[in-house]
C-alpha cells in the first residue's frame, strides 16, 4: 500500500433516504481509512452527496422551495447518519459548493477549447430516473435497461465528450493494469462493454428542460450533465485546480468504492475523462455486491429497503458495523435478515468475544486484580500468541485485497482459539489446586490475545474495542497502533483489570406463545372407580418419564442477575446449539467456578422469561436446606449428549 492513501466513496445521491448500502460503502470506506491511519499512512477520506440533475429540480418544485434550499434540508439524513455509524471522513462534498463548480466549468471549458467536447443534434431514448440517454439497442422491452421505467424519445441539440476516441485506449489499459477494475471479473464486465461501439457522451441538458445544473461556460442555454458533474468531486475534493500542492500529495486516488451498478460510469465515462484531462488514472476502481432481501435487490419501489437506524437501535452501532463487514464478501451479492444478523450477533459477539473477555477479566481480578508477568512460557502458550501474530498478517493481505471479511475472520479465529486454549488450560482449576506459577502464565496468555483482537478490530468496532482496551487496563481505551502490534513489546503486564457488564449482551428472540391447549371434552357417562387397590400418589408412566429429555450441557459462561440475589443467567453448549438458561444457584455457586461444568439440564421446556430474562431449559440440582448442588457427569463426556 502506498504511503499516501486517498479513498473515496460514492457521493450519493440527495434525494435517496440513506439505506443498508449507503451504509455498507461508507464504512468500508471507514474500516480501511482507520486501518491504514493505524499503519502510520497518510489517509484522505472523502464521500459526500450529488445534488443537481432533474430529479432534484422536480422534487423542489413539487415542495415549493429553492433546489439548494431542498439540497439543505436533505442532505442532512447523510451527514447525521454518517456521524452516528462513527465515520472518519476527512471531508464532505456537495456538487452545489461554489469550489466544485467553478472546479467543473475551468474543466468543461478546457475541454471545449481543446476540440474535446462539440455541439450536434441527438435523437435518442431518455430515462428521467436514472438521468441518462439510451440507444435503441440499450433498451430492454423497450424500457430503461438499468432501472426498467418507461424512456421518452427525445431529439435536441446537445455537447458531447469524445469519449469514443479513447476505447482502445482504455481496452488496453484494462488489460495492462490488473489492479484497475477489482473484482477482476468486474473487469472482464467493462471489457465486454467496450467490445461494442463506444459513442461520444452527451454531457450537457438545455435549461429550457433542465434549469438545476452548473451552466457551461460556453453556453448559458446549457447545464452540464450530472454524471459529468459528480465525477469530478474526486479531483476537486482534493485540490485540483485550487492548491497544486496538496492535489500532488493525494492524487492518483488508493481506490474508489463503488456499488457494481455504477461500474460503467466509474470504469468507462471517468477515465476516459481523466484521459482527456491530462491526469492519471486512479489505482484502483473496487466494485462490490448489492445487499439482498430474499435474494432480491433492496429497491424502495419492493419496500424491502433495511434502515440502518433501526438496526443501530437494536443492536448498537458497533454490532451494525461488524455484521456488514463480516456477512458481505465484497465483490459478490449478500442476503439480509434480521435472523442472520442476530445469529452472528449472539454466536461472534456474544458467545465468542463476549465470554472470552468476561472469562479472562473476571479470572484475573480473582487472581490479585493486575494481568501477571509470567516467569515462562509453554508450548500451548506460545501456540496461541503465534495464531494472534498470524492474524496481523492475515488483516494486512486481506485488506489490501479489499477483503475485509477475510480479516475480521482471522482476527475472531484468535478469539476462537483464546476460548479452547481457556477449556484446555482450565485456570480455574489451577487457581484451585494453587499452580500460581502456571495460572499467571495462562491469564497473561489469553489476555494478550486479546489485546491483539482488540487492536484489529478497533477499526471494524472503535466503541466496544474501546471498552475492551479499558478493562485490560488501558485506561484511554488506546491500545497501540496496528503497526506497533509486530514491533513494540506488549506493556500488558502489571496493568490493572477493571470488572464490566457483558459487552455484547446476547439478543434474546421472543417467540411466539403457544396458544392454550384443548380442553378434553366432558363425558357424558361417569366412568366407574376401578376396583383395584389405589396406586401410590405421584406416580407416572414410563411414557410420561420419556416426554421429558435430559441432555449433557456445558457451561460457556456465568453471570449474576441484576437486581437478584438468587439467580444467574448461564449461557450453555448443546452439541452444536447454543442456549441460556436462568437457574437459583447463586447463592451456591459464583459465576466464575461453574465456567466449563458439564452439566444435565432439562431442554424441552417451553421457554420462560424471569425477572425479564429469556431462559430456554431447567438444569438439574439437589438442594437441602441452603445448600445446592449440581447434578454433574462420573467423567468427561461431550454436551449435547441424551441422557435416561
Amino acid at each position: 500500500m502506498n504511503e499516501n492513501f486517498y479513498i473515496t466513496t460514492p457521493i450519493y445521491y440527495v434525494n435517496d433516504k440513506p439505506h443498508i448500502g449507503h451504509a455498507y460503502t461508507t464504512i468500508l470506506a471507514d474500516v480501511l481509512s482507520r486501518y491504514q491511519r493505524s499503519l502510520g499512512f497518510d489517509t484522505f477520506f472523502l464521500t459526500g452527496t450529488d445534488e443537481h440533475g432533474q430529479k432534484v429540480e422536480k422534487a423542489a418544485q413539487k415542495r415549493n422551495v429553492e433546489p439548494l434550499a431542498h439540497c439543505d434540508e436533505t442532505v442532512v439524513r447523510f451527514q447525521e447518519l454518517w456521524k452516528r455509524l462513527g465515520i472518519t471522513n476527512d471531508f464532505f462534498i456537495r456538487t452545489t459548493f461554489d469550489f466544485h463548480k467553478e472546479v467543473v466549468r475551468k474543466i468543461l471549458q478546457d475541454l471545449y477549447d481543446r476540440g474535446e467536447i462539440y455541439r450536434a443534434e441527438y435523437t435518442g431514448w431518455y430515462c428521467v430516473g436514472c438521468e441518462r440517454f439510451f440507444t435503441e439497442k440499450d433498451l430492454v422491452e423497450g424500457k430503461c435497461p438499468d432501472c426498467g421505467r418507461e424512456v421518452s424519445a427525445i431529439q435536441e441539440s446537445n455537447y458531447f465528450f469524445r469519449m469514443s476516441k479513447y476505447r482502445d485506449w482504455l481496452v488496453d489499459y484494462i488489460k495492462s493494469h490488473p489492479d484497475f477494475i477489482l473484482p477482476s471479473f468486474r473487469a472482464n464486465e467493462t471489457l465486454g462493454f467496450l467490445r461494442q461501439e463506444l459513442g461520444d457522451l452527451c454531457i450537457s441538458r438545455p435549461k429550457s428542460r433542465l434549469a438545476w445544473g452548473i451552466e457551461l461556460p460556453f453556453d448559458s442555454d446549457y447545464v452540464c450533465y450530472v454524471w459529468f458533474d459528480a465525477l469530478i468531486n474526486y479531483i476537486s475534493g482534493v485540490g485540483y485546480l485550487q492548491d497544486d500542492k496538496e492535489f500532488a500529495r493525494r492524487w492518483p486516488a488508493s481506490c474508489h468504492l463503488i456499488g457494481k451498478d455504477i461500474l460503467t460510469t466509474h470504469s468507462v465515462y471517468w477515465p476516459t475523462m481523466l484521459k482527456a484531462i491530462g491526469l492519471p488514472m486512479p489505482k484502483t476502481i473496487f466494485a462490490h455486491g448489492w445487499w439482498l432481501t430474499g435474494n432480491a435487490k433492496m429497491s424502495k419501489s419492493a419496500g424491502n429497503v433495511v434502515d440502518p437506524m433501526a438496526m443501530i437501535d437494536r443492536a448498537g452501532v458497533d454490532a451494525f458495523r461488524y455484521f456488514l463487514l463480516s456477512e458481505m464478501s465484497p465483490g459478490s451479492d449478500a442476503n439480509f435478515s434480521e435472523e442472520s444478523f442476530i445469529s452472528r450477533y449472539n454466536s461472534d459477539l456474544a458467545n465468542d468475544l463476549g465470554n472470552l473477555l468476561s472469562r479472562v477479566s473476571k479470572m484475573i481480578l480473582r487472581s490479585g486484580g493486575t494481568v501477571p508477568a509470567p516467569e515462562k512460557f509453554e508450548d500451548v502458550d506460545n501456540e496461541l500468541l503465534a495464531i494472534a501474530k498470524s492474524a496481523v498478517s492475515a488483516m494486512a493481505d486481506n485488506l489490501a485485497q479489499y477483503k475485509p471479511d477475510q480479516g475480521i475472520d482471522a482476527a475472531m479465529g484468535v478469539v476462537r482459539a483464546g476460548n479452547r486454549y481457556l477449556e484446555k488450560c482450565a485456570p480455574w482449576q489451577l487457581a484451585k489446586t494453587g499452580d500460581t506459577a502456571r495460572l499467571e502464565a495462562v491469564l497473561y496468555t489469553a489476555a494478550e490475545a486479546l489485546r491483539h483482537v482488540a487492536v484489529l478490530l478497533e477499526p471494524v468496532m472503535p466503541e466496544k474495542m474501546a471498552e475492551l482496551a479499558k478493562v485490560l487496563g488501558y485506561e484511554d481505551g488506546k491500545i497501540c497502533a496496528i503497526a506497533e502490534l509486530a514491533d513494540k513489546i506488549s506493556d500488558l503486564a502489571g496493568r490493572k483489570v477493571s470488572d464490566t457488564a457483558a459487552l455484547f449482551p446476547r439478543i434474546i428472540v421472543e417467540e411466539e406463545k403457544a396458544p392454550a391447549a384443548a380442553k378434553p371434552e366432558k363425558k357424558e357417562k361417569k366412568e366407574k372407580k376401578s376396583e383395584k387397590p389405589a396406586e401410590p400418589v405421584g406416580l407416572i408412566s414410563i411414557d410420561d418419564f420419556f416426554k421429558t429429555k435430559l441432555k449433557t450441557a456445558k457451561i460457556v459462561a456465568a453471570e449474576r442477575v441484576p437486581d437478584a440475589k438468587k439467580l444467574l443467567k448461564l449461557q450453555l453448549e448443546v452439541g452444536s446449539e447454543s442456549r441460556q438458561i436462568v437457574s437459583g444457584i447463586a447463592e451456591s455457586y459464583a459465576p466464575e467456578d461453574l465456567i466449563g461444568k458439564t452439566i444435565v439440564i432439562v431442554s424441552n421446556l417451553q421457554k420462560a422469561t424471569i425477572r425479564g430474562v429469556e431462559s430456554s431449559g431447567m438444569l438439574l440440582a439437589a438442594g437441602k436446606g441452603d445448600k445446592i448442588r449440581l447434578v454433574t457427569l462420573d467423567g468427561d463426556i461431550a454436551s449435547g449428549v441424551d441422557v435416561g
